[in-house]
C-alpha cells in the first residue's frame, strides 16, 4: 500500500522545519527530500501526512546534529479531508525518526499522531500514545 488515500493535501514542502516528536535526542529536522514523490518539473516536491522523509537534524544532541535520517510526518499544521468529509488540522508540524524497515528509532512519542500515519506506520503507532 504505497501512496495516501484519495487527494492528500501537502502541506510540507522540502526544506520546512519539523519538531521532533519522539525521544531520540534531536529536538528540529530540516526535510531534505520525499521518499516515493513523483512531481512535476521545477516544482518543489510535498510531503503530507504518513509520508516518508529524509531529514537533517538541525538542533539535538551533539551526535545527533547533521545526520542524515528517515522520517514519517505524523502532524501538519496545513488542514487536510479525510474521507467522512472532516477536516484534520494540528498546532504544529511534526515527525517521528525512522529506521528503513519502518521501525521508529524512539521508544515514546510526545503528542497526537494522525489517524492516517497511524493506519500505514503501525511501528510507530504501536508507540503513540494518542491517536487522531
Amino acid at each position: 500500500m504505497r501512496g495516501l488515500a484519495g487527494k492528500q493535501t501537502r502541506g510540507l514542502p522540502v526544506g520546512s522545519k519539523l519538531v521532533c516528536a519522539d525521544n531520540t535526542g534531536a529536538k528540529i529536522v530540516r526535510t531534505v527530500s520525499v521518499i516515493g514523490y513523483k512531481g512535476v518539473a521545477r516544482r518543489y516536491p510535498n510531503a503530507g501526512v504518513g509520508d516518508q522523509i529524509v531529514v537533517s537534524v538541525i538542533k539535538g544532541t551533539p551526535e545527533m546534529k547533521r545526520e542524515l535520517t528517515l522520517a514519517v510526518i505524523v502532524r501538519q499544521k496545513r488542514p487536510f479531508r479525510r474521507s467522512d468529509g472532516t477536516m484534520v488540522t494540528f498546532e504544529d508540524n511534526a515527525v517521528v525518526l525512522t529506521q528503513d524497515t519502518g521501525e521508529a528509532k524512539g521508544s515514546e512519542v510526545k503528542g497526537p499522531v494522525a489517524r492516517e500515519a497511524a493506519e500505514r506506520w503501525p511501528r510507530v503507532a504501536s508507540i503513540a500514545s494518542i491517536i487522531v
